[in-house]
């Protein structure tokens, strides 16, 4: 059992089981990049402001880069005799160089420490997100631009209800899609504050420059105030919360890869690089990858809630409480970029089946507002018309057969207005090309937005370039 930093308070060591307990390092041994990083930065400020030595910060930063590589070598052991892997790092450095090495927590505390480095890992999650969620986007209009062609049932309450573009259908991914990528940069924006400085809570009494730490660290801006810097996670739970948006949005999308490829829909095939069979079934193909990507939203969900129930009740500043925000964090970050990669692996691999979508979209009289639509263009209001085609319906229910298969003398018996030239308008193709409204199905509507989403796209692969941190 390794002496503590913080030892000389205390008469008894701590209790094994208590050690086990309470260390944090199992988790946030991953911080070790950003612990390191934020320390040199730290380090050497404190030189620039007179506070160390340069030689001292100097033997200090080398030191710093020789652990690092020794913990990517897998050569320090890290165990819960450190607690966290703030100490781990402190501890190996005065092994290495002695009392000048406890010299670098000058003006700082392990609050406003752990604070700075879950917003530097956080800061690379979000960008490599953003930059997946980029990737989907011109995947799907790429898709869509390749399938402009098909037409297939549109739905609401699951029911045939209009038919539209299969590309019209993928682009509305792309809409919220760049939804979450927008919420994710507002995020970032909101996690790129410098919280180095505010020490345990209160500040500090030396004349350090947190300006040089946040210019040396890539921060744009500063926290002001030092007790909300320490205790603040709402940049943990905004993550989470836009997060879980995302994984739902996944999940609807999932959830329709999941019934197309079934049987009864039969409009897509998934290839078999993220399908799995059965043991006992010799004919399956489980479409295992989308239900997966539908079953791990709800992880996301639960760590979003796990996030809010810590803080909930939290007195200000830090609280011990808050070494558990990092579990759901990183969590939730593993889940998402993991399924936003394989999201984008499994995309590109997709098969439509046009035969079996136009087939579906010309059943269950989906053509009926076409009808509808026709009696309003002859003078007839549209009430009027709605009531006239559900007779129709009703009644081409009753014989078995479709509404292109009536008769000029059956629709006059409905309404006089209906004459020959109804059946002009009784085809898939017109019925999508005549709905040119502003975002409608048309294709040349639909071609519009995908170059309006293929520029914006680019505009936003632009602007996470930009946001991306120097290199320190």
């Amino acid at each position: 059992m390794s002496e503590k930093m913080w030892q000389g308070r205390f008469e008894q060591p701590t209790d094994s089981l208590v050690e086990e307990y309470t260390a944090s390092i199992h988790c946030d041994r991953r911080l070790y990049r950003y612990d390191i990083q934020g320390s040199i930065a730290h380090c050497r400020m404190l030189a620039e402001c007179g506070i160390l030595a340069h030689e001292e910060a100097s033997q200090i930063v080398q030191s710093l880069g020789e652990i690092l590589r020794e913990i990517e070598r897998g050569e320090l052991l890290l165990d819960a005799s450190q607690e966290d892997i703030h100490m781990a790092v402190e501890q190996r450095l005065m092994q290495k160089i002695g009392e000048l090495g406890g010299k670098l927590h000058t003006a700082r505390s392990r609050n406003d420490q752990i604070a700075l480095d879950t917003r530097l890992f956080m800061r690379d999650v979000v960008l490599e997100c953003r930059r997946l969620l980029l990737e989907t986007v011109n995947i799907l209009s790429g898709l869509a631009e390749k399938n402009l062609h098909i037409v297939m049932p549109g739905y609401t309450h699951l029911q045939h209800a209009q038919p539209v573009l299969l590309a019209h259908h993928l682009m509305a991914y792309a809409e919220m899609f760049l939804r979450d990528e927008e919420r994710l940069a507002q995020c970032f924006d909101r996690i790129n504050v410098l919280p180095l400085g505010s020490a345990a809570l209160a500040g500090t009494t030396f004349p350090i420059n947190m300006e040089m730490t946040a210019k040396a660290l890539g921060f744009p801006r500063i926290t002001r105030n030092s007790m909300d810097a320490v205790s603040d996670r709402d940049f943990l739970i905004e993550f989470c919360a836009a997060s879980a948006i995302l994984m739902m949005h996944i999940s609807r999308l999932a959830e329709e890869l999941v019934l197309w490829s079934t049987v009864e829909f039969g409009f897509v095939d998934i290839s078999d690089a993220f399908c799995t069979g059965s043991s006992i079934m010799p004919q399956k193909k489980n479409p295992d990858v989308p239900e997966l990507m539908r079953g791990k939203s709800a992880r996301v969900y639960g760590n979003l809630m796990a996030l809010l129930t810590l803080v909930k009740n939290l007195p200000l500043t830090y609280n011990r409480d808050l070494q558990e925000d990092k579990e759901p964090a990183f969590d939730t970050a593993d889940t998402v970029r993991q399924t936003l990669a394989v999201l984008n692996k499994m995309l590109p691999e997709l098969r439509f089946n046009q035969d079996r979508m136009e087939t579906a979209a010309a059943q269950g009289y989906a053509l009926a507002t076409e009808v509808a639509d026709y009696l309003v263009r002859k003078g007839v209001p549209f009430r009027k018309a709605h009531y006239v085609v559900g007779q129709m319906v009703h009644h081409c229910e009753k014989l078995g057969k479709d509404l292109s298969d009536c008769s000029v003398e059956e629709l006059k018996k409905f309404h006089k207005a209906l004459d020959a030239d109804l059946f002009a308008v009784l085809s898939l193709h017109s019925a999508v090309e005549r709905r040119t409204s502003h975002g409608g199905t048309s294709p040349q509507r639909v071609r519009e937005a995908i170059d309006a989403v293929r520029a914006e796209t680019h505009a936003r692969l632009e602007r996470v370039h930009v946001d991306a941190p120097p290199a320190v």
